[in-house]
C-alpha cells in the first residue's frame, strides 16, 4: 500500500518499505513514519550564538541535539556527514524524549536554558521535536528550532506552540536558486511569515559566491523581511567550501560586509557570520 508524506513539500509517496527523498521517513505498514525518530548523531552544550540566535536568551548555552537526513540538497552543505546520511549511513545512539529532557534539565547548573533540535533538518522528524519539547517546557526550559524551513503548514502549526524561538535559514531569493537545492522559495518565505507571528525568529542567509551574492537580490530579501518585521534579526554569512562546492574560494569578508550594509537599509538588526 503506498502512502504520501505530509510533513514537506516534497510530498513523497512511497511504496510500503520505502524512505522518502529526506532520508529519514519511511512507508510502514501504509502509514508513514519517523524512522530517525530518537536516533541521535549529535549532542553539544552550544552557545546560543553558535545557532545563530543573537537576540535570544544571549550569552546563554542551549543543549544543541541532531539526527541524520535533509529534504534539501544543498552542495554546500556544512553539516553532509550526517544531513545527507541514512539509517546505514550515520552513527546513532538511541536518546528517548525523557532521556533527553532529563539530560536538558541536569545542565541547568552548566548554563544551560533548553533544547535546539539543530546539525540536520529536525522539521523532517516533528514527532520526536514534539515529544522532546513537550517535556523540556514542563521542566521551564526553552525550544529552539534550527531549520530550513522547507516544510508543510500543518506540521508547522501543531510544533509553534512549544517553540520559543527558530532560526530559519533563506538561501537566497530566487526560485532559481532553490530549484538546484532541491527545493522552492515560496514554502520557506511562508514559514518564516507563519513562524514570527508565533515565536521569535532570526534567519541566515550564506553567501556563496557566484550564486546568490548580488547586492540587488539581497536588497529585495531584506526588504521583503523588513515587510514581515523590522526587528527581524538577519545574520549574513561568510561561505567556506565544502561538500560538492569546493570549486571556489571563500566568500571574501568585503563581500558580506557590504551585503549587510545592503541589507541595513531595511532591518535594524543585521550580524555578520563566520568573518
Amino acid at each position: 500500500m503506498t502512502a504520501v508524506c505530509g510533513v514537506c513539500p516534497h510530498a513523497c509517496e512511497l511504496e510500503e518499505g520505502r524512505t522518502g527523498f529526506c532520508g529519514a521517513r519511511t512507508n510502514r505498514n501504509g502509514a508513514v513514519v519517523c524512522e530517525n525518530y530518537g536516533r541521535v548523531t549529535s549532542l553539544a552544550l552550544d552557545p546560543i550564538e553558535k545557532k545563530p540566535l543573537r537576540r535570544f536568551h544571549p550569552g546563554g548555552r542551549i543543549l544543541s541535539v541532531g539526527s541524520y537526513g535533509c529534504n534539501l540538497r544543498c552542495p554546500f552543505c556544512q553539516n553532509y556527514e550526517i544531513s545527507m546520511a541514512g539509517r546505514e549511513g550515520a552513527e546513532t545512539t538511541v536518546i528517548s524524549p525523557e532521556a533527553l529532557a532529563a539530560r536538558a534539565a541536569e545542565l541547568k547548573s552548566r548554563g544551560n536554558i533548553g533544547l535546539a533540535f539543530t546539525y540536520n533538518e529536525p522539521l523532517i522528524a516533528p514527532e520526536y521535536v514534539r515529544d522532546c519539547a513537550a517535556l523540556n517546557r514542563k521542566n521551564g526550559l526553552v525550544n529552539v528550532v534550527v531549520t530550513n524551513g522547507y516544510v508543510n503548514e500543518k506540521p508547522l502549526l501543531e510544533l509553534l506552540p512549544l517553540i520559543d524561538a527558530m532560526n530559519i535559514d533563506l538561501k537566497g531569493f530566487t526560485e532559481a536558486f532553490y530549484r538546484r537545492l532541491g527545493g522552492g522559495l515560496e514554502p520557506v518565505r511562508r514559514t518564516i511569515e507563519t513562524a514570527a507571528r508565533r515565536c521569535h525568529v532570526e534567519v541566515t542567509t550564506l553567501i556563496v559566491p557566484g550564486e546568490n551574492d548580488s547586492p540587488g537580490e539581497m536588497d529585495r530579501l531584506s526588504a521583503w523581511l523588513s515587510g514581515i518585521d523590522p526587528d527581524l534579526a538577519l545574520h549574513v554569512t561568510r561561505f567556506f567550501p565544502r561538500y560538492r562546492m569546493t570549486d571556489r574560494g571563500p566568500t571574501p569578508v568585503e563581500t558580506v560586509y557590504a551585503l549587510a550594509a545592503v541589507a541595513r537599509r531595511h532591518l535594524r538588526w543585521v550580524f555578520e557570520g563566520n568573518c
